[in-house]
């Protein structure tokens, strides 16, 4: 089963190394692909997302909430969304 994952990222994001974030979320998520939904990055709500990764095949989807600090880190929330199967 393919598993996607939705990174849902809040604040201001102007800086964020977006593909590096992306990598290193489907490495350590185990995740056939990620995308990011951002106001400057990716795509820009989380429904253009699921269904970009619906299309490709993705049977789980799941949509994680992070914040972008000014320093440079991005930081998970303990919120976590099931979208499909």
């Amino acid at each position: 089963m393919k598993t996607g994952i939705i990174v849902y990222i809040t604040g201001d994001d102007a800086h964020m190394d977006a593909e590096s974030q992306a990598r290193f979320v489907r490495e350590t998520m185990n995740a056939s692909r990620v995308e990011i939904v951002s106001r400057q990055h990716g795509h820009y709500d989380i429904s253009d997302a699921w269904w970009s990764m619906t299309a490709k095949g993705m049977h789980r989807i799941i949509c994680l909430i992070a914040e972008y600090s000014g320093a440079g880190v991005l930081r998970f929330t303990d919120r976590q969304i099931r979208l499909c199967g």
